[in-house]
């Protein structure tokens, strides 16, 4: 379970200090596939990169499975199961795809288990395993096979911050489908995604709704759901895309 306690995070602009997220108290659930929106600026990504320990918070606690990890680093935070997918996952000239699934593993993986990985991100494994993770990657590859790095290393929490950025329709629909999956069969995890998607809202078992730093909504997708949709919380797949 993720606890947040009255966590505040201020970036510094100009000398001027802004606060993004504001004395924010959250109980993440075990096993279930969350979605945090919200409006741009609101502070959706930053409290994903607090959780990770990208940002650190300037005031309150991060406590995940009973441990307080507020001062841990990203390093520590993932080896204890928390695992993270970026916007823009870096390209690594010179590194494949086994390389980086072995790499993510933290163990000797054998080819057959590495293109299971693949095959389960919609990937055809021979096509993909020994490609370099170049500039030759469409973004949609590079989301699936990161998503397939996350997976691989068997986490208690996933963040996908916002994955729908970057790819093209048949991409983002081939990407729904991996988190279909995931929702109905992969409750030994925790998932909690960033996105506006209206698609991936409508998945999701939890809703939290984040403003201003703060949360506005939270509770389950049924309830939540209806009384965002058509504003800027939750976008259909053209309005994105477009």
């Amino acid at each position: 379970m993720l606890q947040l306690n009255s966590l505040s995070f201020a970036a510094e602009s100009d000398g001027k200090s802004a606060e993004i997220i504001r004395d924010l108290t959250l109980t993440l659930p075990d096993n279930k596939f969350i979605v945090i929106t919200g409006p741009n600026g609101g502070g959706k990504s930053t409290l994903a990169k607090l959780i990770a320990g990208i940002e650190k918070c300037t005031a309150g606690q991060i406590l995940f499975d009973g441990t307080d990890i507020t001062n841990l680093s990203i390093t520590e935070r993932a080896r204890m199961g928390i695992g993270f997918a970026f916007q823009q996952p870096v390209r690594f000239k010179g590194l494949t795809v086994f390389d980086l699934l072995r790499i993510a593993a933290g163990k000797n993986l054998s080819l057959s288990e590495a293109c299971d990985y693949l095959s389960e991100v919609g990937l055809c494994a021979k096509d993909y395993i020994h490609r370099e993770i170049n500039a030759s990657l469409s973004g949609g590859e590079l989301k699936r096979i990161e998503i397939a790095s996350v997976l691989i290393r068997d986490v208690k929490l996933a963040l996908f911050d916002e994955p729908e950025a970057g790819i093209d329709l048949w991409s983002f629909q081939n990407l729904i489908r991996i988190f279909e999956k995931m929702q109905k069969s992969d409750r030994s995890r925790t998932i909690l995604v960033i996105s506006h998607q209206e698609r991936i809202l409508n998945i999701a078992d939890e809703i939290i709704v984040i403003a201003d730093g703060t949360i506005q909504k939270q509770g389950p997708r049924d309830r939540i759901l209806p009384e965002i949709i058509g504003t800027n919380y939750a976008q259909g797949v053209c309005q994105k895309m477009l």
